[in-house]
């Protein structure tokens, strides 16, 4: 079976997509452990709407949002049928993990057992910024990702990126409402409270998703000023 050509022809506009694949042997929580290698999908946000962003969310970043969010929850079921239909054992990761995927750490936490990013820094499609968000080489942090866990050995990944490439960039943390940015560039073996306080994260996220008046919590500050991405 040729993989990548599989998950190509899935993606609507190939030339909004990045792909990374990735070998997750002993990285994965134990109930993920059956899988040992990842596929991730980055979808780009459109520029216009992330660049009006850069004072606070709006309407139109929520759409994007949740359209995207919908079409790669598509993409990623379509990819995980069609693995399974050719005899791979596969598990496809919706882009917004739910209270299904919560653990009995993730109110002390939030942290979950699966990190999208952890399967793109290993295939080797970017860094964690000091925003704590995936920074693509092609998109910058504009990007959604979701993905999908084999047992089908793959072996075309690229090198895995294992630090940051921020240097002395700190626009995200300069700009952050929530003063949640701490400005630590990371590594491998940075811890997340390390680059930043996710509570404090989350609380300005409440509030400015609240203007919108969704009930949700959205901000998208730091992706919008970080100069990774910007056209």
């Amino acid at each position: 079976m040729k993989l990548r050509e599989t998950i190509i022809k899935h993606l609507l506009k190939e030339q909004d997509y990045i792909v990374g694949y990735a070998d997750l042997r002993k990285l994965l929580a134990a109930k993920y452990a059956q899988y040992g290698y990842g596929i991730v999908i980055g979808r780009r946000m459109d520029s216009a709407i992330m660049d009006s962003i850069e004072t606070g969310p709006n309407a139109d970043y929520y759409a994007l949002y949740q359209t995207v969010n919908v079409e790669l929850a598509e993409i990623v079921k379509s990819i995980e049928a069609e693995l399974r239909g050719n005899g791979i054992k596969a598990a496809g990761i919706a882009p917004s993990l739910t209270a299904l995927d919560r653990n009995e750490r993730f109110d002390h936490t939030l942290s979950l057992d699966f990190s999208h990013k952890l399967v793109a820094t290993r295939a080797g499609l970017g860094w964690i910024g000091k925003s704590g968000l995936l920074i693509t080489y092609e998109f910058g942090p504009r990007v959604r990702l979701v993905s999908v866990l084999v047992d089908y050995p793959v072996d075309y990944c690229r090198k895995p990126v294992l630090k940051s490439e921020c240097q002395d960039c700190d626009l995200c943390v300069q700009h952050c409402p929530a003063n949640a940015l701490i400005g630590k560039e990371w590594t491998i073996t940075t811890r997340r409270e390390e680059i930043f306080d996710v509570f404090a994260c989350r609380e300005k996220c409440r509030e400015l998703g609240g203007r919108i008046g969704k009930g949700i919590r959205l901000c998208g500050i730091c992706i919008s000023v970080c100069p990774f991405g910007k056209a």
